[in-house]
């Protein structure tokens, strides 16, 4: 199995060792990934616009995700994001699933993490 890693040249891959993507069996792996802005809505756009460099990198789309996790350290968070992430997957919803946690940081709102076909 041929295995291909994606950098995004994110400040957290060389300090912790990872990657933002991994293309390996028929399936496109996305890092979890935050986003700047001050507000959640913003740091969920930024996330995803990253999230999508990844994708189209690799040569896959948001149409192809079929996974999706979404890390906030506050769940009433959530919401202002649902229009921003029925926008972006549009008719093609993934399964997805919403956890509340701690991130790596506090001054982000969400972790996205994603997985989509190849």
């Amino acid at each position: 199995m041929t295995i291909r890693r994606i950098s995004s040249g994110g400040e957290f891959e060389a300090k912790v060792g990872y990657c933002r993507a991994v293309v390996a069996g028929g399936f496109v792996h996305v890092a979890g990934t935050v986003g700047q802005g001050e507000t959640v809505a913003e740091q969920c756009r930024d996330a995803l616009a990253t999230i999508q460099r990844a994708l189209e990198e690799a040569g896959s789309s948001f149409e192809k995700a079929v996974r999706v996790n979404y890390y906030l350290p506050e769940a009433a968070e959530f919401e202002p994001c649902w229009p921003i992430l029925a926008e972006a997957f549009g008719a093609n919803p993934p399964a997805a699933t919403m956890v509340e946690c701690n991130l790596i940081d506090p001054k982000f709102r969400i972790e996205i993490e994603l997985t989509a076909l190849a």
